[in-house]
């Protein structure tokens, strides 16, 4: 009996490790951090921010976690899963939870970044605040398209001079040959 019961407890963990790892492999980015010190109405604040944005923002146990980032090549997050530490997932914009809790960080001072991944690529605590620092992708997309955009005016304004000097140029021939 003990042993049917130790293979259901070992089945859980094993859905729980998929289900991570499900999150690690489609999260742009991830973030990790210490919560520790938050008062209730803090974290419920943060959660609140977090899902606002689209993040993903869970509490998994440590060893999980690291077991799910080892089985998918990742060792460098093995040091930081140590202590309370939560995840916040970013899957449609990379920069969200790093921003977020970058803002949550100097608001709250209890609670730290301890390091990241975007686009599967590990990042340390300065890399996250870097990120942060990057503005949203509908920012970036409205830059890009303004840029795109610019040229497109410009050679309209140059047709535009042109077909009207051409204008003014015909209408001069025209009104020299009346007189």
């Amino acid at each position: 009996m003990a042993s049917k019961a130790s293979e259901a407890i070992l089945g859980v963990k094993r859905e729980v490790i998929d289900e991570i790892k499900g999150k690690i492999e489609s999260a742009q980015s991830i973030v990790l951090m210490s919560y520790q010190g938050l008062t209730a109405a803090q974290d419920t604040e943060l959660r609140a921010k977090l899902r606002e944005a689209g993040v993903e923002y869970r509490v998994l146990k440590n060893r999980l976690v690291k077991i799910a980032f080892n089985e998918l090549g990742y060792t460098d997050f093995d040091n930081d899963l140590e202590g309370p530490t939560a995840l916040a997932f970013g899957y449609a914009d990379a920069v969200a939870p790093a921003k977020i809790l970058t803002e949550y960080v100097g608001k709250f001072g209890k609670i730290k970044v301890k390091s990241g991944l975007v686009d599967k690529v590990a990042i340390d605590v300065n890399g996250v605040k870097e990120l942060a620092e990057l503005p949203s992708r509908e920012v970036l997309v409205a830059k890009v398209l303004g840029m795109l955009q610019a040229p497109i005016t410009g050679f309209v304004r140059v047709l535009n001079g042109t077909i009207g000097g051409l204008a003014i140029a015909l209408k001069a021939i025209a009104d020299k040959q009346e007189a």
